[in-house]
């Protein structure tokens, strides 16, 4: 039975960070029960359009800031999927939060409903770094909010940290990532801040009001990051991610992101999420306003067809030499685990090292990938390979 995975976008937020380039709205919360409405629709279209009941392991609320939403209106949203699909009994169910807005009732309703993982934007222990974010929580809620999360029964916990921030110091960084550490949480998730154009964050560096971030300190703060996680039992499973390992000495790695990283199907529903459904990618339509309006003609006239609903903008076939770069690209970030030789052969019919042979060759010899045992079973990057990852990537498109 093929299993699948379900991205569920809520592009709704208090306040929008500086250096975010997602798709989200402040000031918009007055659409999101309309916008519920629409999501719910979307979820049974998707599904019924397929003709099949499809087998979920993994559920992701993301955004934006999904703990904007009102409890009752993501009961709805559940009830659409139990509705729709078949949920695992022991399905991942992930939902994003914003440590300053949670409380203990809410988290308990959220563990009621059914998320049993949730997902902490920590982002910095420094108040400086996070009012220079536009981050509108401190540790304190962080710490807080950790507490109820367990209390309230969420049985496992991530926590995201940046590093790379204009100003910040190694100092600071080892500081926040010790106070996230000291929290005991299942997973973590270190991002090297990006500027990304369009932001606010990118205006105040190239104006100057902002220093640029520093790629040297970066990647120090990266290596640094990598060997004391190790010290702490935390196993890298991904460039950007760490896990411990459970009772059964399996990671608890996020099972949803393992999806896209083995190039496997997802769902994606809400204003602006992606899916890869049968070889076809998808996307919607970025605005809120419009996928609303969308769903209101859908509702007297939808002729659209599977994978295709009232919400798509776009939809394209992969031709089968992007998605083999894709499956090498995205494997490759799995640091320990790779890209499977059989599982390539299995799905392209034809090893690795027929389709890249060259690009594979050379970049051993550089020391960036290795082959894992003699048998050639697996690749992935070498240590070196980690700092130098995109470069790896490139060779490869």
């Amino acid at each position: 039975m093929r299993s699948y995975s379900l991205y569920i976008h809520i592009p709704f937020c208090t306040r929008r960070c500086i250096y975010c380039d997602f798709n989200t709205y402040a000031g918009k919360n007055n659409l999101i029960p309309e916008y519920i409405r629409a999501l719910c629709a979307e979820i049974e279209a998707v599904v019924s359009k397929g003709g099949f009941s499809p087998h979920l392991h993994t559920v992701y609320f993301g955004g934006g800031t999904p703990s904007v939403v009102p409890v009752s209106d993501l009961a709805s949203v559940f009830r659409a999927i139990r509705d729709s699909f078949e949920l695992d009994r022991e399905a991942e169910i992930t939902l994003e939060a914003n440590p300053g807005s949670l409380t203990l009732s809410y988290l308990s309703d959220l563990a009621r409903l059914g998320v049993n993982r949730l997902s902490l934007g920590m982002q910095s222990a420094d108040i400086d770094e996070l009012h220079m974010l536009g981050r509108d929580h401190t540790v304190e809620d962080v710490v807080r909010c950790v507490g109820w999360s367990r209390e309230a029964g969420i049985a496992q916990l991530s926590l995201d940290l940046l590093f790379g921030l204009p100003d910040q110091t190694m100092e600071t960084w080892k500081d926040s990532l010790s106070q996230a550490v000291a929290l005991h949480p299942d997973h973590l998730s270190l991002y090297s801040l990006t500027l990304e154009p369009g932001t606010r964050l990118a205006h105040l560096v190239s104006t100057g009001h902002l220093a640029a971030p520093d790629d040297d300190l970066a990647a120090d703060m990266y290596e640094w990051a990598t060997a004391f996680l190790d010290g702490y039992g935390y196993v890298q499973y991904e460039i950007s991610n760490w896990a411990q390992a459970d009772g059964h000495e399996s990671l608890k790695a996020c099972r949803h992101n393992l999806q896209y990283w083995r190039n496997q199907p997802y769902f994606g529903v809400g204003a602006g999420a992606h899916g890869y459904l049968d070889g076809m990618r998808t996307a919607n339509v970025m605005s809120p306003e419009l996928y609303i309006q969308r769903y209101h003609k859908a509702v007297q006239c939808d002729k659209e067809r599977y994978p295709r609903t009232f919400a798509t903008a776009s939809m394209r076939r992969i031709r089968q030499a992007d998605e083999m770069a894709e499956t090498m690209l995205m494997g490759l970030r799995l640091v320990q685990e790779g890209v499977s030789n059989s599982a390539f052969r299995q799905r392209f019919g034809s090893s690795m090292e027929a389709v890249y042979g060259k690009e594979i060759a050379e970049l051993i010899e550089l020391g960036l990938l290795e082959w894992m045992g003699e048998s050639r079973k697996r690749l992935r990057l070498t240590e070196r390979g980690r700092l130098l990852a995109n470069q790896v990537f490139l060779r490869f498109l």
